[in-house]
């Protein structure tokens, strides 16, 4: 019996890209797993001006002195490095704003491409260090996983369904989830975090022995 499993994420948030990770490994062990997968908006910079902002400003608008600002990812590189994932923060030179990639992620949906928009997504940010704010950025990714890049060019030009994402973002907010990576299972059980392998292997093993 399928399981619906709605995740809700940001494509810069680190955590997220590394628990999708995780999951993936263990659903790559567990073939017959149960899970019908939805990709759902969670912005950690719900303000955040159209255009972005700098990444150095906003390191340290966040954390303040440089060395806060490794304390604070040097476990993130450790936890990608050991789910074998690549990461140059380095490369990033604008943190941006998320609504567009939201947009993008929702109409992918509709699509039935989701997983591969928002997996470019994770890459185009933490590994090529481009700017997912842009609209053209947007344009290449959702090309790259077979939507029609002219047609996203035009949505991404007007504002549609730029208040559903938000009305989403906070209807999840007020529903208690205070940060990402949260995982909804069967919209009854909410995980919270970049979850270990081992606890989706154990989900997934309960699931099919309850059936």
């Amino acid at each position: 019996m399928a399981t619906r499993l709605d995740i809700f994420s940001d494509p810069i948030c680190p955590w997220c890209y590394i628990g999708k990770a995780r999951l993936e490994a263990a659903l790559e062990q567990r073939a017959d797993h149960p899970f019908v997968v939805e990709w759902h908006p969670y912005m950690l910079n719900p303000a955040m001006p159209s255009e972005g902002m700098d990444r150095r400003e906003y390191l340290q608008a966040k954390f303040g002195n440089p060395d806060q600002v490794v304390k604070a990812y040097l476990p993130v590189q450790q936890a990608a490095e050991a789910s074998g994932l690549a990461m140059d923060l380095s490369r990033i030179e604008r943190t941006p704003s998320t609504l567009d990639a939201h947009r993008l992620i929702h109409w992918a949906g509709l699509e039935g491409c989701q997983n591969a928009v928002v997996s470019a997504l994770f890459r185009a940010y933490f590994v090529e260090g481009r700017d997912i704010g842009q609209a053209l950025v947007l344009r290449q990714i959702a090309e790259g996983a077979g939507m029609d890049g002219a047609v996203v060019a035009r949505l991404l030009e007007g504002n549609s369904d730029s208040d559903d994402i938000r009305a989403r973002d906070s209807e999840i907010r007020e529903r208690g989830l205070q940060g990402v990576p949260g995982f909804l299972l069967g919209r009854k059980y909410l995980l919270s975090g970049a979850q270990p392998p081992e606890v989706w292997l154990n989900v997934i093993d309960d699931l099919r022995n309850a059936v």
